[in-house]
């Protein structure tokens, strides 16, 4: 998967002056495609999400570590991957019900899709935007959980870098903030396609 065919898909889907949301790796992906395409769309909202791993060492470790997980992926079955996945320390703390609505969504896609994001756009592969934040020509909404510590501090960071940024921290929310607050974030959504 490379990020080349991921802006191909963007380019057909997204719409001149869209609001384009993006979550986690998403976010990471939308955040790089509004730099690609200036002008392009009308405000970029950014959940939970990263600009990338400045240090190339750490960028390294990741895109070996996650080369080592996709290779486990293809070796073994789906459910035991979505289950490692989650117990990683970023979801801790979500509720039985997010966690396993989170499950069922992790569940809809294969092994070898997994995988290729994990080699082709995982967080070790793509190269750091913080250098290009300041490129970004139109408004930027950033949405954290109030308890995913990590997150909520590279958004801090992030707001004071970018033009025209408004940070939201969502109460009683974790990484996975839409899932935990859906209705919180849905009003958050539905604020910027108001008039």
């Amino acid at each position: 998967m490379s990020f080349a065919a991921i802006t191909s898909d963007l380019d057909a889907l997204v719409p001149d002056g869209a609001v384009l949301v993006g979550y986690s790796m998403g976010g990471r992906i939308a955040l790089r495609y509004a730099l690609e395409r200036p002008g392009r769309l009308r405000h970029l909202v950014l959940v939970s999400a990263s600009p990338g791993l400045v240090d190339a060492g750490e960028r390294a470790a990741r895109a070996a570590a996650d080369a080592r997980l996709a290779d486990r992926l293809e070796r073994g079955s789906l459910e035991s991957f979505v289950d490692e996945w989650a117990a990683q320390p970023l979801f801790a703390g979500q509720t039985p019900k997010v966690a396993r609505a989170a499950r069922t969504d992790r569940l809809r896609n294969t092994p070898e899709g997994l995988a290729a994001a994990l080699r082709g756009i995982g967080t070790g592969n793509m190269p750091p935007m913080w250098e290009r934040l300041g490129e970004l020509d139109l408004p930027v909404t950033l949405v954290v959980g109030e308890t995913d510590a990590k997150f909520r501090a590279i958004a801090e960071q992030m707001a004071t870098t970018l033009g025209d940024a408004r940070l939201l921290v969502v109460p009683e929310a974790g990484h996975a903030v839409h899932l935990d607050q859906p209705s919180r974030v849905a009003r958050i959504l539905a604020a910027l396609w108001g008039p």
